[in-house]
């Protein structure tokens, strides 16, 4: 738990993430492709939902 080693504050940013190319240790590799949905809940206070899509502007029109 970061609060536990530093005091959080209202406006605070935690960026985490993983090293580059984590999906190619999958067998068969493994990526986010169009429509996926990655999704992070913090308890109590809600869901952030991201639908991965094509790069294309132009997509969906």
């Amino acid at each position: 738990m970061i609060s536990a080693g530093i005091t959080l504050l209202p406006g605070d940013i935690i960026a985490t993430g993983t090293p580059a190319g984590v999906g190619i240790g999958f067998a068969p590799p493994r990526f986010l492709v169009p429509g996926d949905v990655v999704e992070c809940a913090v308890t109590g206070l809600g869901t952030l939902r991201n639908r991965i899509g094509s790069g294309d502007p132009d997509a969906g029109r």
